[in-house]
């Protein structure tokens, strides 16, 4: 009897860890779950969203594995994101904390704000006014102009994306930048709370991503929680849910 006790707690213990092992292999070359809370991404991503991130869509770097050793430098089956895309990557100035913007700038383009409008390659990107909308996120909510904006095409999307976005108004300090000339290597995000949204508009703080850092495209809301009430007040819960964003897919 002993040895049978024995040889059910080995058994155990393997299944805990091939469990284990196919969990990190499914979170290195699948699907990644990530939570991240800053409002710099309202009204696509509400802070309390829980998502699913691709990871093969962009290929492999060192990021994509567990605490990103050092073992081999740029992309295994590297691939452009295309413009429009919502990425999550590694902020490069510690190549650790977890960031996720919308990829507005790819290799060799040039990306300027003017009056609080966006250009891509020296052209207008459209928007289209579609009404007011209060943002609840970091601080107090606010009320804020929604737009409707039409990214231009890339390899990925060639037809070019929509998507919207907020401002406060057109005269905030990063409505008006230099022109922004996208390196070899690396691409340029911003949020869609464009005036809430520290991104590669502040070069000394983000600044240009490489290819490297990104971590996954962005794909499914998997869980959306508002956490407004105390976490012991259990019989809220259900209240608390985001039922119309579970499993919503991310544009």
């Amino acid at each position: 009897m002993a040895k049978r006790a024995s040889g059910g707690l080995v058994e155990n213990v393997k299944t805990i860890i091939y469990a284990g092992l196919i969990a990190i292999a499914i979170r290195t070359v699948a699907f990644e779950p990530f939570n991240i809370p800053p409002g710099s991404m309202i009204p696509t991503l509400l802070v309390g969203d829980y998502l699913f991130v691709s990871k093969f869509s962009y290929g492999y770097s060192r990021f994509s594995l567990p605490l990103s050793p050092p073992l081999f430098s740029g992309r295994i089956f590297g691939r452009l994101p295309a413009r429009g895309d919502v990425a999550v990557f590694k902020l490069p100035r510690d190549n650790s904390t977890d960031y996720i913007k919308r990829i507005i700038g790819l290799p060799g383009d040039t990306v300027q704000m003017k009056g609080g409008q966006l250009y891509v390659n020296g052209q207008r990107v459209p928007r289209r006014d579609a009404g007011e909308y209060t943002a609840e996120g970091d601080g107090p909510p606010m009320r804020l102009k929604r737009y409707t904006e039409d990214l231009p095409g890339s390899a990925g999307h060639p037809e070019g994306r929509q998507h919207s976005i907020l401002k406060a108004d057109d005269n905030q300090p990063l409505d008006n930048t230099q022109e922004f000339k996208v390196p070899e290597g690396y691409v340029f995000a911003m949020g869609d709370n464009r005036d809430n949204s520290l991104d590669s508009r502040v070069l000394d703080a983000v600044g240009f991503i490489p290819l490297e850092n990104l971590v996954g495209r962005a794909e499914i809301i998997f869980f959306s929680w508002n956490g407004t009430a105390p976490w012991w007040e259990f019989w809220e819960w259900p209240s608390e849910i985001r039922w119309s964003r579970l499993f919503k897919p991310i544009n």
